[in-house]
């Protein structure tokens, strides 16, 4: 799951290069915190949080195959 939000948020940022994914797996859920340089956050996040709920909803789309419940935290 950290690898597809990392892939997303590189596609979406100008400094791809900042970037960074870390995951915290535990017993039916996983926490995925996504990092971006701070003039970077407004692209991630996006307009009325748009952007930022269409990643949740793509990784939470993709973790339903593992029967995983993915939390998505934009730092």
């Amino acid at each position: 799951m950290g690898q597809l939000v990392e892939i997303i948020a590189k596609a979406l940022v100008d400094h791809p290069e900042e970037v960074t994914v870390t995951e915290v797996e535990g017993n039916q859920s996983i926490i995925v915190e996504l990092k971006v340089a701070p003039e970077d956050m407004g692209k991630v996040i996006g307009k009325q949080g748009r952007i930022a709920k269409a990643i949740r909803t793509v990784v939470k789309a993709a973790a339903t195959k593992d029967n995983k419940r993915v939390i998505v935290e934009i730092i």
